[in-house]
């Protein structure tokens, strides 16, 4: 199977870990040019990694023989950069969230339909070896049928380890936005779509202090809710609670559990590929942590890019679909609305859950 060409856009952090698993992983994905903002540090991406071309991000969308542009910029900049390039007649996989507002989520959905291209967007966490294994688990009947769900994800924030943590604390950041994601993503795909909600929300902190780097000691001001806890119905009735925070010095509550009619699964962080996993059934008096039966352990960020070219050699859907992304993104505002509104919010997207990966997924995705 022909490689797909692929430009990526941001050369931060999170590049680094993408661009190290299409050398390593995913032998289907061809990085032939990364681009910035900063010049500098698209040269010294492209030096790292032995990648040819260092652009702007205008030239990157100029460049005819890139097929998919990976996104990983700023969550203000997602949208504009989707946009860009889905009008250059490029793909686009974009990391989380798939927009700041669900105006723009909506127009980048809307433009790749008009133009018959593919958009996909992290987290694909929940494509990892950890979260299939639950997948399957339930699919299996192991905890009967999923009657409720709880999660959590409790920290203080992140000015104590990034060096310029300024865009968590605006519009399209704070808890829910930059970890929420991993969290309904995995519950939706391991019980499906969210059809009403409601919620609490508060900012405790109006600013915070940078802990790390040359920046140390400087103050950011919180312009969103830093503490936001939720309640939801999914499509199948089942019942989910949520609470995320960046207020939390401590905690020993579980990332996710899954309640069924015969058992109970414990999820591992739904920010990771592995486990581990475990699963308490009607009767029993021990807890039973299971092995994880599919691929994608480690480290495998870029498995969804993976996963959406594998889609568009062979014309299938992919599974960390733009769908999947503007629902999350619906939820997520539905949670800050309801806060504000004090009342329930019906979700008026949807989407399917994610077909399941096989056990036997090859790790190159070139099958």
């Amino acid at each position: 199977m022909e490689k797909v060409k692929i430009g990526i856009i941001g050369c931060g952090m999170i590049s680094e870990i993408y661009i190290k698993n299409t050398k390593e992983v995913f032998q289907n994905l061809d990085v032939i040019a990364v681009a910035d903002i900063n010049l500098d540090s698209a040269k010294a991406r492209a030096e790292q990694f032995g990648i040819q071309k260092a652009y702007s991000p205008e030239e990157l969308l100029a460049d005819n023989e890139i097929e998919m542009v990976i996104n990983l910029t700023i969550p203000t900049a997602h949208a504009p950069i989707c946009l860009q390039a889905l009008e250059a007649g490029k793909h686009v996989f974009v990391e989380k969230p798939l927009a700041v507002t669900r105006e723009d989520g909506k127009k980048i959905l809307e433009l790749a339909k008009s133009r018959g291209l593919y958009v996909g967007s992290a987290p694909d966490t929940f494509l990892g070896g950890g979260l299939q294994t639950c997948r399957k688990l339930i699919d299996d009947g192991w905890i009967g049928e999923p009657i409720a769900a709880s999660a959590f994800m409790m920290g203080s924030g992140p000015e104590s380890f990034h060096p310029n943590p300024d865009f968590f604390y605006v519009e399209g950041g704070g808890p829910m936005f930059d970890m929420g994601p991993y969290y309904l993503t995995a519950l939706i795909n391991l019980i499906g779509p969210i059809k009403r909600v409601t919620g609490s929300a508060r900012a405790t902190y109006p600013e915070r202090t940078i802990k790390s780097g040359p920046r140390a000691g400087e103050k950011v001001p919180v312009e969103i809710p830093t503490h936001i806890s939720g309640v939801f119905e999914f499509e199948n009735g089942a019942i989910g609670s949520i609470t995320t925070s960046f207020d939390v010095w401590g905690s020993q509550l579980p990332r996710i559990e899954i309640y069924g009619t015969t058992g109970t699964l414990i999820v591992p962080d739904p920010n990771t590929f592995g486990g581990p996993i475990y699963v308490k059934r009607q009767g029993e008096a021990q807890w039973t942590e299971i092995p994880l039966t599919h691929s994608f352990r480690e480290n495998s960020r870029g498995i969804g890019a993976a996963d959406m070219a594998n889609a568009i050699r062979t014309g299938r859907a992919n599974r960390a679909s733009g769908a999947l992304a503007f629902h999350v993104l619906d939820v997520m505002h539905a949670f800050i609305d309801a806060a504000e509104k004090g009342q329930h919010i019906e979700i008026s997207s949807g989407c399917s859950r994610p077909e399941a990966l096989p056990m036997n997924q090859p790790t190159d995705f070139l099958a």
